[in-house]
């Protein structure tokens, strides 16, 4: 890397450790001391960064080491600004895809950087230094520089932790104890949108002085380390789908990867934004229009009703520009939507999909697509790398496909997607080309 900036990778053993909290927490802690820090998160998650960036007053970019290039990490690493960077994992520290790929792990072993273990204390004794122990010594390529914990109950409960851990050489960076205004809502596709959570700047605040209170600052600040370049060359990425590229954006549809927007802005196409929900329809001189994923089933009575937002899309359909849904954004180019209570809601009828909530299922996983139109989002040759989550049920999908795919395996090949003139969609959320 060209840079000296350095930072830390904060993993956890599991899901629900209290990583995201405790990420913001710092981060919140470090801005408000007058350190400039970035914030990243790894793997396919598009709802945690909306904290960090919250959290940090910056910009949260993915890092997928599964579905990203090495000189792509790089040149997205080296679009960080200030002193600091804190990098959140995905998962247990060693999850990856399921051929095992990507994980945090993986990435901080790439780099060189100190990982921090966030472990929840809750239920758990002595037994927290051997479970740091034996995440230490998994893999010898992974620096485990100590730990922060999580849902600590009382101060005999703290005693136990730093007692056992001082018995096994185990650091501990900090404590975070067990406050029930700290809770983070959740809804169906994990946490409540940042943008949608009440009073977050409060919570940023009290979560920052709850770890300030038994916090090694100092010793993390020691520890950080900067990043060391695993590749020389350059990356392809998603091309722009048009000049002027007009993009949904409300807490209907959220779920956008920023760096996607980066890229077409660096490639010289002009962005401009519109909410759906406020029923406003994209930009008439557009000759793109991206719908990311996000709740539309939430709010399908009202996008139903939203008369200039699907006339606006159907107008742009008629001028032949370039239409784009992910997840959410594909079932709104339907035909109809059907929410959880079992109610239809038309929608802009641009493509024949139908979708249902009423009965759910979860379709999740990294994907692999090759596009099976010269219309799509790239060029034929591109191959995309992906991520599916979603609860919805198709009950109608009728069309011309838009990708061929393969999970993480590379098997379980088949087809999805619609595409119409230059109308297009599927569930999946690109997040970049690999070479």
């Amino acid at each position: 890397m060209h840079n000296k900036r350095s930072g830390w990778v904060l993993a956890a053993p599991s899901s629900n450790s209290g990583k995201t909290l405790v990420a913001a927490a710092l981060l919140r802690l470090l801005s408000r001391n007058g350190t400039d820090v970035t914030p990243f998160k790894v793997g396919p998650d598009y709802i945690d960064p909306g904290f960090l960036q919250a959290a940090a007053g910056k910009p949260c970019l993915n890092l997928d080491p599964w579905a990203m290039s090495p000189a792509r990490l790089d040149e997205l690493l080296a679009r960080q600004t200030g002193e600091r960077f804190l990098i959140e994992g995905v998962m247990g520290l060693f999850d990856g895809a399921v051929s095992g790929e990507g994980s945090t792990a993986d990435l901080a072993a790439t780099y060189g950087l100190p990982v921090v273990l966030v472990i929840n204390a809750k239920g758990q004794g002595a037994s927290v230094a051997a479970l740091a122990e034996g995440f230490s010594n998994h893999r010898a390529d992974v620096d485990i520089a100590g730990v922060i914990f999580t849902q600590v109950g009382s101060p005999r409960h703290k005693k136990l932790l730093l007692d056992a851990c001082e018995k096994s050489d185990v650091r501990v960076f900090g404590v975070l104890a067990s406050d029930p205004a700290l809770a983070l809502r959740e809804r169906h596709l994990g946490l409540v949108q940042a943008s949608e959570a009440e009073d977050l700047d409060q919570l940023l605040n009290h979560a920052a002085e709850v770890l300030e209170r038994d916090l090694d600052l100092a010793g993390l600040q020691e520890i950080a380390t900067s990043p060391e370049a695993s590749a020389k060359s350059s990356s392809p990425s998603i091309q722009p789908l048009g000049q002027r590229i007009a993009v949904a954006r409300d807490i209907a549809f959220g779920f956008c990867y920023p760096h996607i927007i980066d890229d077409w802005q660096y490639a010289g196409a002009e962005i401009s934004f519109f909410s759906p929900l406020a029923n406003e329809a994209p930009d008439e001189h557009a000759d793109a229009i991206y719908l990311p994923g996000g709740y539309p089933e939430l709010h399908a009575s009202a996008l139903s009703s939203n008369n200039v937002f699907l006339e606006g899309l159907q107008d742009a359909a008629a001028r032949d520009a370039s239409i784009l849904g992910e997840c959410g954004g594909y079932m709104v180019l339907g035909e109809g939507v059907v929410d959880a209570d079992s109610t239809r809601h038309a929608m802009a009828g641009l493509l024949k999909l139908e979708t249902s909530f009423a009965k759910r299922k979860l379709h999740l996983g990294y994907r692999q697509a090759t596009q099976l139109t010269a219309s799509g989002p790239g060029n034929m040759a591109a191959k995309f790398r992906g991520h599916e989550f979603h609860y919805a049920s198709i009950l109608t999908e009728a069309g011309d496909k838009l990708f061929k795919v393969q999970d993480a395996n590379s098997e379980q090949v088949e087809e999805v997607g619609l595409v119409s003139g230059r109308t297009m969609g599927s569930f999946i959320h690109l997040i970049d080309i690999v070479p």
